[in-house]
């Protein structure tokens, strides 16, 4: 396990050399529109083939080949990505490659429970199991160096992510809301069926999660900052916000009838 805390190398994948000699490259004019995404580049088709290999066997020398040859990379890649993008710098480690170390121990042990039968996509199920231990770790952290949380108060037209900014019975709502991202997490994936709603879902999740150490929560920053984790247009947004809303008002009826939400 020791030598998952090195940097690894980048697999190397087949160019179109390899393809054979029939293959031909077009000419023609270069077409305008959008750079492509290069993003995810490092979580390719093979990582998805290598970690249904890793699954599909019980060998132990056989699953050691195939994750340090073919999915530690993206782990790794996933891990840097997750701390950078998301910010989480509240760390008891000297060396920030020592925490992409344990987020990376971390995937590696969820590893057998992801079900890519049940048509979920590997990068979406591990960024999110890679982002709710830094957001545990993060918060954790945070709470130790006691730093001061700057909550405002919003209006009830404000919508489902200013419920969080109220002063009143602020333990209630504390609780309310982990049951609230527990229940996101599990029904994400059927409460949304595109994938930009799924992400903006997740990033508002983040959100709730890390409401502590928020230092700014009025509607105007939550979007940008909601537009910068996710890259989708504002209408996205507000029409994930509001069926979150919804769902919101709901579980909260059910939370103070029953003093629990079924997750």
């Amino acid at each position: 396990m020791s030598k998952l805390k090195y940097a690894p190398k980048e697999p190397d994948y087949p160019d179109f050399k390899s393809i054979g000699s029939n293959f031909t490259i077009s000419s023609g004019k270069k077409k305008r529109g959008r750079k492509p995404n290069k993003k995810k580049q490092y979580f390719t088709s093979d990582t998805d083939i290598a970690i249904k290999e890793y699954l599909a066997t019980s060998n132990q020398d056989e699953r050691d080949a195939i994750f340090s040859r073919r999915i530690h990379y993206a782990f790794y890649k996933l891990a840097e990505n997750l701390i950078h993008t998301f910010k989480f710098y509240y760390t008891e480690v000297d060396d920030l490659e020592d925490l992409k170390h344990e987020v990376i121990c971390f995937l590696l042990e969820k590893l057998d429970y992801f079900k890519p039968e049940k048509g979920s996509k590997a990068f979406s199920y591990f960024s999110i199991v890679g982002k709710n231990y830094l957001i545990l770790y993060n918060n954790n952290n945070y709470k130790k160096k006691k730093a001061k949380v700057d909550v405002l108060k919003a209006d009830e037209d404000e919508g489902v992510l200013h419920q969080l900014g109220r002063d009143g019975r602020k333990e209630e709502i504390k609780q309310f809301i982990d049951y609230l991202t527990e229940y996101i997490d599990k029904h994400m994936f059927t409460m949304f069926k595109k994938d930009k709603d799924r992400r903006v879902c997740d990033a508002i999740n983040v959100l709730f999660k890390r409401r502590e150490n928020l230092e700014i929560f009025n509607k105007k920053a939550l979007y940008i900052y909601i537009r910068e984790m996710t890259e989708v247009d504002t209408p996205v947004i507000t029409k994930v916000t509001k069926i979150l809303k919804k769902k919101y008002k709901e579980l909260y009826t059910e939370y103070n009838e029953k003093g629990y939400v079924r997750i």
